[in-house]
């Protein structure tokens, strides 16, 4: 296994103390399957301390002890970031995701460490030392059967978060949930454990299935048969295989999950997962505007309409994801809309209210519709400079007006 040189340095100096890590985790299950890892956890033996630790790292770089109190001191060196962790034990103390109290004990050997794992693929670890590699759960084996296997029935349980993992590492290495671990998420499910997810957790491990899946749909096809669709009726008689296309980022993903849902359930559901409020709002717009593209087509609509879109969602946008619905209007209208140069943001407004300023007017609150008005002149073509604006309010007595006029008036556009 091939590892930064930082991580040989600092196990020769373990080394001098009696101490040494094992790399465990993620990096050693994407080595045998061939994936590219860039995180790397390391669980450290024979040491008497986290300060004493914490001393050797800080010769090399700096150390974050955000995670102290949970046995972790988060390492980086050269804008590359590491975990290093001592051998713990996790009891439930209460419910949810976080309801665990955490034991250190270096006394642990490897086997008994890696009980509080979640399957077998993710309990594999590689003495860089002895260059050995160690699989007490025969995790290897599963990733050659490529099946996905819990651990232990009675730790499994204890975190509900681990039923979504289950989903995104099958989606994501295209494994088969072992039978018996499919009984107990299954089981999980039906005992109503999933509720007392924290949203952004929920959040982080489906952007995990819709990212790094080469096939979501088989994440949210396994979603379906666990019975989780209970807690997302929205997502119910959704043909997933749409999903299964590549180089899209999140908020994309998201919306061709969602497309066919429509705009109020679409809020519904990002709303179970997330607080984030201009990421709802990308995501829904998208949708909602999900078939314009072919609509404008169809209609043959006008320029005008094309820069009044720009001013609602953003076009390039809009095709990118909408392409994966009708690929020859979204290129037409990509094609329309960069010609009036409105492609990735809506036309500037030519008139500004220190424009209005200018000519003599004093502000109120009648600005704003003077300003939509001559906007909408941009829109329909009228006016396509702002030489041409100031002559258009010129020509229109816009200087004549008084305060009070502006101020008890509506305003309209055959008066200016």
């Amino acid at each position: 296994m091939i590892l930064p040189q930082i991580i040989q340095t600092i196990s020769n100096d373990l080394d001098l103390v009696g101490a040494r890590f094992i790399v465990v985790g993620g990096s050693v299950r994407d080595y045998y399957l061939n994936l590219p890892s860039k995180d790397y956890d390391l669980e450290v033996y024979g040491i008497a301390s986290l300060e004493k630790l914490e001393f050797i790292l800080s010769r090399y770089g700096s150390v974050n002890l955000v995670g102290k109190s949970f046995g972790v001191l988060k390492f980086t060196y050269k804008e590359q970031e590491y975990d290093f962790s001592f051998p713990r034990r996790e009891s439930k103390i209460g419910v949810g995701h976080k309801g665990f109290t955490i034991e250190i004990d270096n006394r642990m050997n490897f086997k008994e460490a890696s009980l509080r794992r979640d399957f077998t693929i993710n309990a594999m670890g590689y003495d860089l030392k002895d260059s050995l590699f160690l699989d007490p759960y025969k995790g290897l084996e599963d990733i050659k059967n490529k099946k996905l296997q819990h651990i232990n029935d009675i730790t499994f349980i204890e975190d509900p978060l681990r039923v979504y993992r289950a989903v995104q590492f099958c989606a994501r290495f295209e494994f088969t949930l072992a039978t018996d671990t499919f009984l107990l998420c299954k089981k999980m499910v039906e005992n109503n454990s999933l509720e007392t997810l924290p949203k952004e957790r929920v959040y982080m491990e489906l952007s995990k299935l819709l990212l790094k899946a080469q096939k979501p749909s088989l994440g949210f096809y396994l979603m379906q048969k666990l019975g989780i669709f209970k807690y997302f009726p929205e997502l119910i008689s959704i043909d997933f295989k749409i999903l299964d296309y590549k180089n899209f980022n999140l908020i994309f993903m998201f919306v061709l999950l969602l497309e066919k849902s429509g705009v109020e359930k679409s809020k519904s559901f990002l709303y179970k997962i997330s607080d984030e409020h201009q990421f709802i709002k990308k995501v829904t717009l998208l949708v909602e505007y999900f078939k314009i593209p072919s609509i404008f087509l169809k209609k043959r609509v006008s320029d005008a309409e094309i820069r009044r879109l720009a001013t609602k969602v953003n076009i390039t946008d809009l095709v990118t994801v909408s392409s994966t619905y009708d690929s020859l209007a979204s290129q037409w209208l990509l094609e329309r809309a960069t010609i009036l140069k409105v492609a990735k943001k809506p036309l500037d407004r030519l008139i500004q209210g220190r424009d209005l300023i200018a000519l003599g007017l004093k502000p109120s609150s009648k600005f704003k519709k003077i300003l939509d008005d001559m906007y909408e002149l941009q829109i329909e073509g009228t006016i396509c400079s702002f030489e041409e604006s100031m002559k258009f309010l010129n020509s229109s007595q816009i200087l004549t007006y008084s305060q009070t006029q502006q101020q008890s008036q509506p305003i309209k556009m055959e008066d200016i």
